[in-house]
């Protein structure tokens, strides 16, 4: 059996759920999400909790049983509280605006780097900070990863747009390698060669 498959899900108050054959409608206060579930997999509402099970034990069906609960699970949470991730930006002259609907990013290039904002999501620029919130959790963290792409932060300098507490592993640059590496080869040319 699978661990996550067979946990309930609980619905808190003032989230409806409701199926029409395949489709799984979720409705809370943030908004409404829908679900197409796979054939093998089956769902019910049994006193304010949602069971999902599997119609037989084939290994794609096993495989499926912890995703679907998952996503349903992640549905349950948009509708109610949302989702929301955090990027932000380093470097000098490196900045974000929001000009209506529209993110602006100076990111060293030539030109502005302009995003428009998918459906049902939100973007909110609070200094280096930019705030990407929505209801579904795929797309909050394909935007936010899309956003990322646009300048991934580098190595040396650190400089680029990463998420909020991401630690990024720093490389010594050629400069103080070369240093370190003449310091090494001079100090054993200076040793005089036994007789």
């Amino acid at each position: 059996m699978s661990k996550i498959g067979i946990k309930p899900i609980q619905l808190p108050s003032g989230v409806t759920f409701t199926r029409k054959g395949n489709l799984v409608v979720i409705k809370g206060p943030k908004g409404e999400l829908s679900y197409t579930l796979p054939v093998p997999i089956e769902v019910t509402l049994k006193e304010d909790q949602i069971i999902v099970s599997r119609k037989n034990n084939d290994k794609s069906t096993r495989a499926l049983h912890g995703l679907v609960r998952s996503d349903l699970n992640n549905l349950v949470e948009g509708v109610q509280n949302g989702f929301e991730k955090r990027l932000e930006i380093k470097g000098v002259g490196f900045r974000a605006r929001l000009e209506g609907n529209v993110l602006v990013l100076e990111l060293g290039f030539s030109h502005p780097v302009k995003v428009a904002k998918p459906e049902g999501i939100e973007f909110r620029v609070v200094k280096n900070i930019i705030v990407i919130s929505g209801i579904d959790k795929k797309a909050v963290g394909a935007t936010a990863a899309k956003i990322r792409a646009l300048r991934p932060p580098e190595p040396y300098k650190g400089k680029g747009i990463m998420y909020q507490g991401e630690q990024i592993r720093r490389k010594v640059g050629k400069a103080v390698g070369a240093e370190e590496g003449a310091a090494g080869a001079g100090g054993a040319a200076a040793k005089p060669a036994a007789k």
